[in-house]
This record gives structure tokens, sequence and C-alpha cells, in this order.
């Protein structure tokens, strides 16, 4: 987690001038601005980048650390919609199971059970290492229809798959995204969570329903 004093104030008007931007980004890339879900993360960044978003009308926000989420969330109140994005321990589910709306990094079969625990009938999304690299989260492609399986039948509210593209490898991207895109087409899941700062494009031209963005708008992230 980022330091408090590394922790610099965000622009209103400079983040409302990146939304503009990101917003053309979807456009340029043959996306639908006013359907494509824009995912504020506001990892590393102080609790005044959540309040910005939710004044620009994002009201999805995205966390990759529990302890950082809760303590946002108690900061901010009712308003936002916590997504959390980051890999999870399943120890910290608890912690944060009563402000996360939705849970996007759900891998396997002992996060779907303690998510299933802790906040029945949640909405997840099924993480997936389209790229197979190791350092990565995400359940392999292989296993994707068994975990989505389980955790419906667990009362969990499947509504999409997620996935990361791969740093440096464009055309690995495009792949990865593409082949995500055709899995929730064929188990007729509606989100796909794809797509970040650097690799917008692609992911929209995949068929991204759903954007995580946090430079594209708040600028560069503070040193951790």
């Amino acid at each position: 987690m980022t330091p408090p004093d590394a922790i610099r104030p965000v622009d209103h008007d400079d983040v409302a001038s990146r939304l503009v931007q990101v917003r053309d980004a979807i456009a340029a890339a043959g996306g639908d601005a006013e359907r494509i879900t824009v995912l504020a993360v506001t990892k590393g960044f102080g609790v005044d980048a959540v309040q910005v978003a939710l004044d620009l009308g994002l009201t999805s926000v995205g966390e990759s650390y529990a302890q950082e989420l809760a303590d946002k969330a108690t900061q901010v109140g009712a308003g936002p919609e916590w997504h959390f994005i980051g890999r999870l321990q399943s120890n910290k589910v608890r912690s944060v199971a009563d402000v996360v709306s939705c849970w996007q990094s759900v891998d396997r079969r002992s996060l779907v059970d303690e998510i299933a625990k802790r906040a029945p009938g949640a909405r997840v999304l099924v993480q997936v290492n389209a790229s197979g690299e190791p350092q990565k989260g995400g359940c392999a492609p292989t296993d994707v229809r068994g975990l989505v399986d389980h955790a419906i039948g667990l009362g969990l509210d499947v509504e999409g798959l997620m996935t990361i593209g791969v740093v440096g490898d464009a055309a690995a991207t495009e792949r990865a995204f593409r082949q995500v895109a055709g899995m929730a087409d064929a188990l007729e899941l509606e989100v796909r969570s794809m797509g970040m700062s650097g690799d917008l494009a692609a992911a929209v031209q995949a068929g991204s329903t759903m954007i995580r963005v946090g430079s594209a708008l708040f600028g560069p992230r503070p040193a951790a």
C-alpha cells in the first residue's frame, strides 16, 4: 500500500478532462461510451479520488487491497459501488464483505466458498488467466465453466468474466481478450471486465463491457 505521505491530491478539472479523453478513446475503438462502464481504480490514491469520481458520475470504484478499501469505504460512506479487483486471500473476505458490491477477482473454489459464506448472493466475476502467466491471478480457461457452475450452485450471482492483458505484448493481449469474450458468450454471461489504461482500445475492440482505469483518470499512481 502507498504510504500516506506519498499520496498526492487529485485535481477535479484534470480528472474531468481525462474522463473525456477516456470516453473519446472508447468511441475511437468502436465502442459505445454510454454503455461501457468506466471503473475508476483508486488504488494508491487518496479518498479525494473517490469523491472526484463520484462527482463526475463514476459510481463504480475499484480497489485491490482489502485494508485500503475498508479505510476508504469508512471515510466516504454511501455512494460508491465498490469492486474488489485485486488478488484476494480468502481470510480477507470477511473484512470487506459488507462493503464490496462486486468481487471481480474470483479464481478458485476456496474463494468462492468464502464469499458465499460471508456475502450470500454476492455479485462476482470469474477471473481468467488467459495468457497462462504463472505470476498472474486467474483460473485456467479450462477451469472456468466448473468454477462458474460452482459459484452459481452456492447462490452467487455470476455476472461475467474478468481478465488482465499481457504487459508489453499487444498481440497476446488481443488474443486473451478475444478468448475471454468468446468464453463469456458461450456461457451466456453479460459482463466482460477487460482492459486497463494501457490496453483500453484492444479490450473495447474485443467486446469489453467494463474497463478498469486508474492512471488514465488520475495521472501516474504514487510510488508505493
